[in-house]
């Protein structure tokens, strides 16, 4: 029997998005047509499958929880159905699976055990972050979340900042959203005051804002982001 395939699939940034204004019709039929699942939160996969409007009732819909947590032996088990032919679909919290996400593990175990994969088009906030910072996309680098605590996250900053001028590279990096002002402060407070910071907030959603600006302008016109989902970028 051949192996199933593992279809990584989009989900929505924004839990108000509308399905259909962020995946194309041809990936919400794929989503549809599956019946098993690779998710790092049941719960909130439910609920992207129900505005996805899948057919079949939410109990006859395996889901598997596949999250940074996880132990690495169990990777074996989750791959199980693929290996007697069933396709599954792996989701993430991050809008695109294996990006910023824990299931890059799983994929690769898939591809040594000749699993196919085949990536599906939706919503990814790095990427637009990147294409609506006006930043440049030709060379760029994802840090990641940066260190909590403000000491260690300003020297993070001053040294993305002297590799994004080394290198005339676009760095892009995260934070919780409780943090997220506190990692603006720290921006406008240690980078020059020529570098361009770019900073998008709820992306897909109806609250959407983008921002590109340079370091003294942010510091003439703040704004706050509050608890929202942020991407930050900066090139100097």
């Amino acid at each position: 029997m051949s192996p199933g395939t593992l279809y990584l699939l989009p989900a929505w940034l924004a839990p108000d998005a509308p399905p259909e204004a962020v995946v194309p019709s041809v990936v919400l039929e794929r989503i549809r047509a599956l019946d098993a699942f690779i998710a790092e939160d049941a719960k909130s996969a439910r609920a992207w499958l129900a505005a996805c409007r899948h057919p079949k009732p939410m109990r006859e819909i395996a889901i598997s929880e596949y999250s940074e947590h996880t132990p690495d032996s169990e990777i074996a088990r989750l791959l199980g159905p693929l290996a007697s032919g069933r396709d599954v679909g792996l989701l993430s919290e991050a809008g695109l699976p294996a990006i910023a996400d824990p299931g890059a593990l799983l994929v690769a175990e898939a591809h040594r055990r000749g699993i196919r994969v085949v990536p599906l088009v939706g919503p990814g906030s790095i990427f637009l972050a990147l294409m609506a910072s006006g930043l440049g996309g030709q060379r760029f680098r994802f840090a990641g979340y940066l260190p909590a605590q403000s000491p260690a996250r300003k020297a993070a900053i001053a040294e993305l900042e002297r590799q994004s001028a080394r290198a005339s590279e676009t760095q892009i990096f995260i934070e919780t959203p409780y943090r997220a002002d506190a990692l603006l402060a720290d921006l406008v407070g240690t980078c020059k005051p020529g570098t361009r910071i770019a900073v998008a907030v709820e992306l897909t959603s109806p609250r959407e804002w983008i921002r590109m600006d340079r370091v003294d302008a942010w510091r003439e016109r703040p704004r706050p982001i509050g608890k929202s989902p942020a991407i930050f970028l900066l090139l100097a």
